[in-house]
């Protein structure tokens, strides 16, 4: 699959799908994906298990994410190079969208 299917298939990102994937810039099991996307909203954002593995697998499926098994036989996740420029992608979405609203926001 080539990165213009990639970014149609995920572009815009739910903001779910977007903290899964900002979670995985280091290797994470599941539930560290829930805990460290709960930690950096500040509790804001409670991913569900089925949600999260649903949208793995969708990512995985894509070749956005690579799956192994670590030495306690628990799945870890892990964002390939596809993803990173996903992720990049996604970021300079966002800082677009930053930019537009604060440059309008005087208007309102």
């Amino acid at each position: 699959m080539n990165m213009d299917d990639i970014l149609k298939a995920f572009m815009p990102m739910s903001e779910t799908a977007f903290y899964i994937l900002l979670s995985l810039t280091e290797p994470r099991h599941g539930y560290g994906i829930i805990q460290h996307t709960y930690d950096i909203t500040n509790g804001r954002i409670k991913l569900g298990s089925g949600t999260v593995y649903g949208t793995l697998t969708k990512m995985e499926k894509r070749g956005v994410i690579s799956v192994y098994s670590d030495g306690d036989r628990k799945t870890v996740y892990e964002i390939t190079e596809v993803g990173k420029g996903l992720l990049k992608e996604e970021i300079n979405r966002i800082k677009e969208l930053y930019h537009n609203a604060v440059k309008y926001e005087g208007d309102l």
